[in-house]
């Protein structure tokens, strides 16, 4: 019987730009990735995790967004989604909620200026069934102030993930 293990691709940090994000009250206007392409390597998963830092003057009790979108054909996206690092505002809150974006994480907010706020090793795989030809992430916030201004403040890491014989 063949020793089956998991292995792991390179990680790297996904093209996003975070840094001065608009808070938005509905959580439907964010900012979306640029796409990430399994269509060559053909991971089985790819484990996301990331630091997102708030601006100065939060208001408690509020949340940051990530989600997951995958492109229904590999070539054409829902609603406003295109693949790019790009400004976005969802059309309605049912597209969003829908199974068109898969919930990654949502971290409840405080009121404490510049803070860092962590998510780690969500699975895309177990978000959508298995990994889609291509995704991007989709961040939104109703923190009441823009995201820090730092571009270096904030980070998504995407860890593929095979197995090895």
């Amino acid at each position: 019987m063949p020793d089956i293990k998991i292995a792991y691709g390179s990680a790297f940090d996904l093209t996003i730009t975070l840094a001065s994000l608009a808070s938005d009250t509905n959580l439907l206007d964010g900012r979306e990735s640029a796409a990430i392409d399994n269509t060559t390597d053909k991971f089985l998963d790819y484990l996301i995790s990331g630091k997102i830092t708030t601006g100065t003057g939060p208001t408690a009790s509020r949340s940051i967004q990530i989600w997951a979108v995958a492109s229904f054909d590999g070539t054409s996206w829902p609603d406003v989604f295109d693949g790019t690092d790009s400004a976005e505002l969802i059309s309605l809150a049912n597209v969003k909620n829908s199974s068109v974006c898969r919930l990654v994480d949502e971290l409840s907010t405080t009121a404490t200026s510049n803070e860092d706020y962590y998510f780690a090793g969500v699975s895309i795989a177990r978000l959508f069934g298995s990994v889609p030809p291509k995704f991007v992430l989709f961040v939104t916030h109703n923190t009441g102030v823009a995201l820090n201004a730092t571009a270096g403040n904030h980070v998504i890491r995407v860890q593929p993930v095979y197995r090895t014989v």
